[in-house]
C-alpha cells in the first residue's frame, strides 16, 4: 500500500471493523507499510479527532467523528426521511429484519433497517458495510437487474464469496451465481437460504424508478428456521409493493436525484431485467 491518502483510508477501514482498536505493528503489518509511517498517519488522525489512542503505546481506534460525518451525510441526504416508514410498515407486517441497501458505482451499502421481530430469534447485523454481491439477497437482486455480461464484470472485480467466510449454500461458481439470477428474473426477487449466513434466510427485490436506473435494494431476512421459502413467497407482494412506493417517492430525496446521474450499466434491447410478477405488478 503506497501514497498518503490511500494509506489513511486503508488505516480508517481497518479500523471500522476492529472496534476493541488494534496495535501499531498490527495496523503496519495488516497494511504492508512501515511502522513509521502507520505512526505519522495515526498521530495526524489523532490529532485530527478520527483516531484516539486508547493508553500511551495503547491501542489505537476510532472515534465518533466518522460516524457523525456518515450520520449527517445521510440526514441530509433524504434517504432515511424517505425509506424509514416504509421499511417500518414492512417490518411490523412480517415480523422479521427489513433493511435497505442503496447503490453509489458499483457498491451497495446498507444504511437503513427496521426490525420486526420482538422476541425469540433474531437477525441484526451491522450497518454500513458493502454487501457481497455473489451471495446476497441485495447483491443477487441487483445483479439480476443487469445483463450477465454486467454481473460477472462486477463479480470478477469484486470476486466470489467462499463458504467458509459465508454461508454453506453460498455460490461457488459463476454458473451457480447465474441459475440464481435467472431464478430472481423470473421470480421477480431473490430467495437466498444458508447462503450470506449460515442459518439465515433473505429475500430481496431492486427499487428502479420509472425510466430510470436502479437505486437500491429492499431486503427481508431471518432465521431459516422460521424465514422458510413459502413465508417469502407469501410476502413477495409485499416487499414489491414497497419497492414501488420507495421508487415512486424517491425523486424527493437529494441522494437518489443524484443517484440518477451515477455511472451505472446502461440497459439494452437485448437485456433480461428483474420484473414483478403479474399478480403484484
Amino acid at each position: 500500500m503506497s501514497g498518503v491518502m490511500e494509506r489513511t483510508l486503508g488505516i480508517l477501514e481497518l479500523l471500522s471493523q476492529h472496534a476493541e482498536g488494534l496495535e501499531l505493528a498490527v495496523i503496519a503489518d495488516r497494511l504492508n507499510m512501515p511502522r513509521s509511517a502507520a505512526h505519522r498517519l495515526l498521530t495526524d488522525l489523532t490529532g485530527a479527532g478520527y483516531v484516539r489512542q486508547r493508553r500511551e503505546h495503547g491501542d489505537y481506534s476510532l472515534t465518533t467523528k466518522l460516524v457523525a460525518l456518515g450520520l449527517q451525510y445521510l440526514g441530509q441526504s433524504g434517504v432515511i426521511d424517505l425509506s424509514q416508514p416504509l421499511l417500518d410498515r414492512l417490518a411490523e407486517s412480517c415480523g422479521e429484519l427489513v433493511r435497505l441497501s442503496v447503490i453509489d458505482g458499483e457498491r451497495l451499502t446498507w444504511i437503513a433497517k427496521a426490525q420486526g421481530a420482538r422476541q425469540g430469534l433474531r437477525y441484526d447485523p451491522d450497518m454500513g458495510s458493502d454487501a457481497r454481491l455473489s451471495c446476497s439477497a441485495s447483491g443477487l437482486a441487483w445483479m439480476a437487474s443487469m445483463s450477465d455480461d454486467d454481473a460477472l464484470a462486477m463479480i470478477s472485480r469484486q470476486g466470489l464469496g467462499q463458504p467458509e467466510h459465508y454461508g454453506p449454500n453460498a455460490p461457488r461458481t459463476i454458473k451457480q451465481v447465474l441459475a440464481m439470477l435467472n431464478a430472481a428474473r423470473k421470480r421477480g426477487y431473490t430467495v437466498t437460504v444458508d447462503t450470506y449466513t449460515s442459518g439465515l434466510s433473505a429475500m430481496a427485490a431492486i427499487v428502479t424508478p420509472a425510466n430510470g436506473a436502479p437505486i437500491g435494494v429492499i431486503t427481508v431476512a431471518g432465521p431459516t428456521a422460521r424465514f422458510t421459502e413459502a413465508r417469502m413467497a407469501a410476502l413477495a407482494p409485499e416487499l414489491l409493493s414497497a419497492c414501488q412506493q420507495m421508487a415512486a417517492a424517491s425523486g424527493a430525496a437529494p441522494f437518489f436525484r443524484k443517484s440518477s446521474s451515477r455511472s451505472s450499466p446502461e440497459p439494452t434491447t437485448n437485456r433480461t431485467r428483474t420484473r414483478a410478477p403479474s399478480h403484484v405488478a
